[in-house]
């Protein structure tokens, strides 16, 4: 590059940075240039990733603990901490209302305070490392979010202490020399750069340190997940399971039965139109249904369901019985495929189990009569160790044994109570089981009610008697 090129490139840029960087359209074409990439990144993670999704507000459910949005978790925790110092931390308005106006009104007025025309990081030590330290402590704040300011099961403080450390104390202690630096730089020269610097650095690494040790020594409790059906399918089937527990017990697993028998005193012999036919599908409405099953029907016997009024279920899942229903019997609905869970069938020499056969049979037949809070004689379903061990006349089935009480009633014949001499009626009370599923439980008896695939696959099957 010859003296004269030089100069000419000199004159050029000389004349631009006279002439500055205008607001419009030179910022703002920048800005909008990123925002649009950002958006585009966003749209992009809501279409192939996601958020999960929670189930229907239901103003009845007392044990649903509200959060904010990630983007407002560091300053719940600030709140929470805050709670923690003593005296002041009684007084709530000091950190909900006076230190966010004090933190929003100097980001808005910093235009107006900082004159500094130079634009180079080395120029704008002070600006950078406040910055810095803030930008950790809300990163630090955000993930520390989902630990509860509590003492550990010793008893001990320590969790509180280190938590406040890393999110009170070190940035408060950051701020203020960072800001006692920046006075000094007149007398301590260029010192007071590098210091701030050490300072911003050392303060956001013990932040960041003091994080990974909270959140590996005392890590936040494990959420309870919420089942949120999200697609048709996964609605259908949540629905059929709702079903089998709530609703088989009067209607039958297909929604056939007339007359109630075998429920109770009250609901025995109530005559009924049966809920799969076209005369409930065509003239009911979704609306009508879940209002059935919310409110119930107490004229015929019908309790309610929704936890609102007693019950036990929320809006969502009222939803998935009423999406099932109107999929599996109302034939002008096309069930989509794979929307209904079937029970495995037996291979040839396969001997069923009780996490692949048996325990889908008696959710979708059994668990409605026999479940917690049912007369039924104390004999429940709902697990492995249930099904053996619990009734009033335990056990109802013996490994090997044909003639198991269990079996004798699920084959359609009655049983005398030998303690009380009252008649047990065949299971399911409104009709028998299919015969292969009479046959799956008669076989898994037999061989010894084996509990995995893998405990079923090393037996040599036993045939049916």
């Amino acid at each position: 590059m010859n003296e004269e090129h030089k100069k000419t490139v000199h004159e050029k840029y000389q004349r631009a940075l006279q002439k500055g960087e205008r607001f419009w359209p030179d910022s703002i074409y920048k800005d909008l240039v990123v925002s649009f990439a950002i958006f585009v990144i966003l749209v992009l993670l809501a279409a192939f990733i996601g958020v999960p999704g929670e189930p229907k507000a239901d103003p009845s459910d007392s044990s649903y603990v509200p959060k904010p949005e990630w983007y407002f978790l560091f300053l719940f925790k600030f709140l929470a901490m805050y709670g923690q110092l003593p005296v002041i931390g009684k007084i709530e308005w000091i950190a909900a209302i006076l230190i966010p106006v004090i933190v929003l009104g100097w980001l808005f007025l910093l235009p107006l305070l900082d004159k500094n025309p130079k634009r180079h990081y080395s120029r704008r030590i002070l600006a950078i490392t406040i910055m810095a330290v803030f930008v950790v402590s809300m990163v630090v704040l955000t993930l520390l979010a989902g630990i509860p300011m509590v003492p550990d099961e010793a008893g001990r403080m320590t969790p509180i202490i280190v938590q406040l450390l890393a999110g009170l104390f070190i940035p408060a202690a950051a701020y203020v020399l960072l800001v006692v630096f920046s006075l000094l730089r007149r007398k301590i020269g260029p010192a007071a750069g590098r210091l701030q610097v050490w300072t911003a650095a050392a303060g956001s690494s013990a932040m960041l340190v003091l994080m990974v040790v909270v959140l590996i020594v005392w890590p936040a409790p494990a959420a309870a997940e919420m089942e949120v059906a999200g697609t048709l399918p996964e609605q259908i089937l949540a629905g059929q399971d709702l079903y089998s527990v709530y609703c088989t017990e009067c209607h039958g697993d297909d929604g056939t039965v007339t007359i109630v028998q075998g429920v109770s005193d009250t609901l025995d012999g109530t005559v009924m139109s049966p809920i799969n036919s076209q005369d409930v599908m065509y003239t009911f409405t979704d609306e009508t249904l879940a209002n059935i099953i919310t409110y119930g029907q107490q004229n015929l016997g019908m309790p309610p369901f929704s936890k609102a009024f007693g019950g036990e279920l929320g809006p969502s899942e009222v939803g998935y019985i009423v999406t099932y229903m109107r999929y599996s019997w109302d034939d002008r609905m096309e069930i989509p495929a794979g929307a209904v869970s079937s029970i495995p069938e037996l291979q040839p020499g396969e001997a069923p189990s009780w996490d692949v056969h048996i325990q889908p049979l008696v959710k979708r037949y059994c668990q409605s009569c026999h479940r917690a809070g049912k007369d039924n004689n104390n004999y429940l379903t709902t697990s492995y160790d249930e099904m053996l061990t619990t009734g009033d006349n335990a056990p109802v089935f013996t490994a090997g044994d044909p003639d198991s009480l269990l079996l004798q009633l699920i084959t359609g014949h009655e049983a005398t109570d030998p303690k009380t001499g009252e008649t047990i009626r065949q299971m399911p009370v409104n009709k028998l089981l299919n015969q292969k599923y009479i046959d799956m439980l008669t076989l898994w008896i037999m061989n010894g009610m084996p509990r995995t695939a893998e405990d079923a696959a090393a037996l040599f099957v036993v045939p049916n008697p």
